[in-house]
């Protein structure tokens, strides 16, 4: 499973997440939020604070179009 490290957070995505619109999810310790790549913003989110969660979001904006990438990359699309 692809992981990009960017800021102390591990943007992931899995094979069974084909068939979905592009997407990450963000896991630190055992928080985790799955955050849609276009346009960004939060599908789900567990244990994540609200100003952390804002940080999150800003990382995944400034870092939409690597995240991209790598989803087209891996998903072949």
């Amino acid at each position: 499973m692809p992981t990009i490290y960017i800021a102390g957070y591990k943007f992931r995505f899995y094979s069974s997440d084909r068939f979905e619109p592009p997407h990450v999810h963000v896991i630190k310790a055992e928080k985790v939020a799955k955050i849609w790549l276009l346009p960004v913003r939060v599908q789900s989110n567990r244990g994540f604070h609200r100003a952390e969660l804002n940080r999150i979001l800003k990382l995944t904006e400034a870092n939409q179009e690597k995240l991209l990438k790598a989803w087209y990359d891996y998903f072949g699309r």
